[in-house]
């Protein structure tokens, strides 16, 4: 029987963008430590989904270069029409509470998201200590590529219900704070599977700024590293910052003391949810 490999998948919807502008934080190699610092807007949507990126895995990701890639998963495998896949774990990934990953986490996480009706599960199981095979109840040849949505993150013990600051993930940032209206502080998991390719800061911040122009002010004056979404005027007048995906369309700004990767998810303004572990302080 024919099987639907993992190099066979790709982000058709997430490809990749190069920052306008040039400069050292384009091509500087990432650097460790310090605190990175954003400010967000208050749109239900931009504090949770940079939360999810430090805090939380998926079993696959979108790589800022827009190629599908493991993340919790190791491999996958699919039959022919997309129905039944099983899905290899990593061994080495641990909750922040210290516990170790299992099979059965993820079994419990995607069979609490076949309970909120975003995955039609017909079987799921673990095969194994590392190992789970799931059924759906139609063929879905594009079931790896979905499962990188952060609307599929995985939990301890299944518990997908529970707010952001009581669930317990895996991400590169421990939350040490999460207020969902006023910002977020992440610590830096030590000794995380990530090590030396994500998670490059010590601590990540959110602050909730509604007004675009305070966000602007924010960053020119020094009390944040980035700001999502900021009113362009005054920014673009000045040579200390970046911008993303272009000087005439900024989704991000930043200042040049922050390294960015080569590549940028440009799949949202928030690097497809993924800043808080891809960027780094210079």
């Amino acid at each position: 029987m024919k099987t639907i490999d993992r190099r066979a998948l790709f982000s058709s919807g997430a490809a990749a963008a190069l920052l306008a502008a040039s400069g050292v934080s384009l091509e500087a190699a990432p650097h460790t430590g310090g605190r990175l610092r954003v400010a967000v807007p208050r749109d239900g949507v931009s504090l949770g989904r940079l939360v999810r990126g430090a805090a939380f895995d998926s079993l696959t990701e979108i790589a800022a270069n827009g190629v599908l890639q493991g993340e919790l998963a190791t491999g996958w495998s699919g039959n022919e029409n997309g129905r039944v896949w099983h899905f290899d774990l990593r061994d080495d990934v641990a909750f922040h509470n210290g516990a170790p990953m299992r099979a059965q986490d993820v079994v419990a996480s995607l069979s609490g998201y076949a309970e909120m009706g975003r995955l039609r599960l017909r079987t799921i199981e673990a095969t194994g200590v590392r190992a789970v095979r799931l059924e759906l109840q139609e063929g879905d040849r594009g079931l790896p590529l979905r499962l990188a949505d952060q609307m599929f993150t995985i939990c301890q013990d299944g518990h997908v219900d529970l707010s952001l600051a009581e669930a317990i993930g895996t991400g590169c940032y421990r939350t040490r704070r999460h207020e969902p209206d006023r910002g977020y502080l992440g610590q830096k998991v030590e000794q995380h599977y990530k090590d030396g390719r994500a998670g490059w800061a010590d601590s990540i911040e959110a602050v909730v700024i509604p007004d675009p122009a305070i966000r602007s002010e924010a960053l020119r004056d020094g009390y944040v590293d980035i700001a999502v979404l900021p009113a362009p005027e005054g920014l673009r007048e000045q040579k200390d910052f970046i911008f993303h995906p272009s000087f005439s369309d900024m989704a991000l700004a930043a200042r040049r003391s922050v390294g960015v990767p080569r590549e940028i998810g440009a799949n949202g303004p928030l690097d497809d949810g993924r800043l808080a572990e891809r960027w780094w302080r210079v």
